[in-house]
């Protein structure tokens, strides 16, 4: 209920800390292919950089979501794959459900 909704499906909650300018929650891309691409084809390389993305606050608390996102290479072609996520609002550095309201 605190994170946008259907964020669980594809990242893991990895950690929360407090930190001075608010809280972090952190989250990590779930290991699940993107669609059109089977498993065996592709292979997982790791993540992209992190990217902080605001969100409502929380009791008077800034949230940033801490967000790593995978990155595959396809093995036949050698092309590196992600999924393009709509997390952030067009033109700003928050969600889209943030940036809406």
């Amino acid at each position: 209920m605190i994170l946008p909704e259907g964020l669980l499906d594809y990242f893991e909650l990895t950690d929360v800390a407090q930190k001075p300018a608010g809280l972090n929650i952190y989250l990590e891309e779930k290991n699940l292919p993107p669609a059109g691409y089977e498993k065996s084809q592709l292979e997982s390389k790791g993540f992209l950089p992190e990217t902080a993305i605001q969100d409502f606050p929380i009791r008077g608390h800034k949230v940033s979501l801490c967000i790593k996102r995978r990155r595959w290479e396809a093995k036949q072609s050698g092309e590196i794959i992600t999924r393009d996520r709509n997390l952030v609002r067009k033109g700003a550095q928050m969600t889209t459900e943030f940036g809406i309201f």
